[in-house]
């Protein structure tokens, strides 16, 4: 395109039958340069599979927060920030809950709210100490059932020993929410001394998962019908605080831990492998499935290792400690279904390479999307 001094135009008559209308290029206010009026490419915007925790989910971070945000609490990527105190450490943690449905089999959003805040307290090495809460309520939702959302984070807290000490409760216009959102913020006390988190795993340790994996994540799915797969299954919500507490007081020698939340076993074993460096080794045949859950992943086409879990423990010990970790883990409730999974090898730095029942090897990677929206 030309400017203005460049530019001839030339016009013919026609009749009102066959006039034609031609776009012309347009003008930006303030400016001598012509505009084309057909954007050269499309905008990029936000999808539901930025939320996933996958490989989108990191750009957001990457790209976006990091580099306007920066600093090394933010930098480390972990579940919770860990603050200097005097006598030790403050570790800081905040989540938002957008579930739907609200209620499903095994829990509803206010008590994963609550769980939720506390594993990402407890797999950062914190004794958890207060939650605050803040309600984000679509105009028209119904009073009787924040009642009993309220009662159910109540009663969540007191199981846990929990207090909620502070919130906050915001209405937007009818249409402009999903009827409730929460987000939580939680803080807890690192005991002095306590080393624990991705900078510890090295080569030789071993990995265990406490129990069975994607309970959650396709519990939501079926609860939200429709779908050919059983009402039966239930999700693993839970708190993880006394499990981590009882794996402290064996003396075990934890080096990190994370709760395989959005993304699943997969999201979380890749994040750590790359952020460490190291490589990662998996026994598939070791990874505990439930029946139901496996099934329905494979009718579905579905990885179970990506799906969300809400109350699992993913550990990392050296390897002459991993039997002594997987009899205290196997000794608790949460834990009975726990197993060794895998260890960590110098090998395939940054990936995490899947031994399957037949020999072969895969890779596993990172989630690119998220199959099962809006599950926590």
């Amino acid at each position: 395109m030309k400017k203005d001094s460049e530019t001839r135009s030339t016009s013919h008559t026609k009749s009102s039958q066959d006039t034609v209308s031609t776009p012309q290029p347009s003008r930006t206010a303030g400016s001598n340069a012509w505009q084309c009026a057909i954007p050269s490419s499309e905008e990029e915007r936000v999808s539901m599979t930025h939320g996933g925790g996958g490989k989108l989910s990191q750009r957001l971070v990457d790209e976006i927060f990091l580099p306007v945000m920066d600093n090394p609490f933010l930098h480390r990527k972990l579940d919770a920030a860990l603050l200097d105190c005097p006598g030790g450490k403050i570790a800081m943690t905040t989540d938002s809950y957008v579930v739907t449905p609200r209620f499903f089999p095994g829990g509803n959003i206010a008590k994963l709210s609550v769980y939720g805040t506390i594993n990402d307290l407890a797999v950062s090495g914190a004794t958890p100490l207060a939650i605050s809460a803040a309600w984000i309520l679509e105009e028209g939702f119904a009073i009787s059932e924040l009642k009993q959302l309220a009662e159910e984070m109540g009663a969540a807290a007191r199981e846990v020993g929990v207090p909620v000490v502070a919130g906050d409760t915001k209405v937007v216009d009818r249409g402009r929410g999903d009827g409730c959102y929460i987000t939580t913020t939680g803080i807890g006390v690192v005991p002095h001394g306590s080393d624990i988190g991705p900078h510890r795993i090295c080569a030789g340790d071993a990995i265990l998962i406490s129990g069975t994996i994607g309970d959650h994540g396709m519990s939501i799915m079926a609860a939200r019908g429709g779908l050919p797969i059983s009402t039966e299954m239930v999700s693993d919500c839970a708190p993880l605080h006394e499990l981590i507490a009882s794996l402290i007081s064996a003396g075990i020698s934890i080096h990190a831990m994370r709760d395989p939340t959005r993304g699943g076993l997969s999201s979380a074993l890749n994040e750590l492998a790359n952020g460490v460096r190291l490589g990662f080794m998996i026994e598939e045949g070791s990874v505990p499935i439930a029946p139901l859950v496996r099934s329905a992943c494979e009718m579905l086409g579905i990885d179970p290792w990506t799906v969300a879990n809400e109350g699992k423990l993913l550990l990392f010990v050296p390897l002459g400690e991993a039997e002594h970790a997987l009899r205290v883990l196997q000794n608790h409730p949460l834990g009975q279904s726990a197993s060794i999974v895998g260890r960590v090898v110098e090998d395939h730095p940054g990936i995490v390479v899947g031994k399957t029942q037949f020999g072969t090897h895969r890779i596993v990677v990172m989630p690119s999307g998220d199959s099962l929206p809006r599950i926590c």
